[in-house]
């Protein structure tokens, strides 16, 4: 049975062959399905020269607008597919691409029989696709490979190649600093306030009274919550000091 994608679904085209009123297409994610872009989906505008937008052999990202299985026809759409659509579905190809070239190095290194097809689908299984196997080696190590119906050393190998290619996530939290210390150590007062730097941590100096803080953390609520930690501390150091604080979070 042929596989079809479904109405809105982001896909990748190939053109095939250009007509005056459209486009023949392929869908290289779906065996190669036969598709087709009519000239008015290519753009929002009209179209004076279609040769202008497409040419054959290019590679776009559409988005299924029509689906007839009856007649086995499907109808695929540029102009529907904005710019952040487009930006994650390039992002998951890539994605999916290092994720079967991490495969093929795990089966070489650990001299799995395990044929790389075979090795994907057993991954598919039980994570979803091959990359999120990665992705829970990474975080869970052996634990997380516990169920997967594959050899000790394909495991091991997988474990191996997650810690040297995936690094951990890491976001950026920062606030806005407001201190005037008035007193005569007032130099003093505000190295006191600011504190010793810590690990992640800087104070940048960006005009009295005005300094910005920031600090990387795995999530936003992890990092927020350490921000507001040391803004309480400073805060206390502050009051000590008679200084006047004041901070605003950032928002991302």
């Amino acid at each position: 049975m042929v596989e079809f994608p479904e109405p809105d679904e982001l896909v990748i085209v190939v053109i095939k062959k250009i007509m005056p009123y459209g486009a023949f297409c392929v869908l290289p994610e779906y065996g190669n399905l036969e598709a087709f872009l009519h000239v008015s989906e290519i753009a929002p505008r009209w179209i004076k020269n279609i040769h202008e937008f497409i040419s054959e052999g290019q590679r776009h990202v559409a988005k299924i607008h029509r689906v007839d299985r009856e007649k086995n026809q499907v109808d695929v759409s540029l102009k529907r597919v904005n710019e952040e659509e487009k930006k994650g579905k390039l992002e998951i190809i890539r994605t999916e691409k290092r994720a079967e070239k991490l495969l093929s190095l795990v089966l070489k290194n650990s001299k799995s029989k395990l044929k790389p097809e075979e090795a994907a689908e057993l991954l598919t299984k039980e994570f979803g696709d091959v990359w999120s196997a990665f992705a829970v080696a990474f975080e869970k190590k052996e634990e997380g490979l516990k169920n997967l119906a594959v050899p000790d050393a394909v495991k091991a190998e997988i474990i191996a190649i997650a810690e040297k290619n995936i690094k951990r996530p890491t976001v950026e939290v920062s606030g806005m600093i407001n201190l005037a210390c008035w007193g005569m150590d007032g130099v003093d007062d505000i190295k006191k306030v600011l504190g010793p730097e810590e690990e992640g941590v800087e104070v940048h100096y960006l005009g009295a009274p005005r300094y910005r803080i920031q600090l990387t953390a795995a999530n936003y609520k992890d990092g927020e919550k350490r921000l507001a930690k040391i803004i309480e501390k400073m805060q206390a150091a502050a009051e000590k000091c008679t200084c006047d604080f004041g901070f605003e979070l950032e928002k991302s």
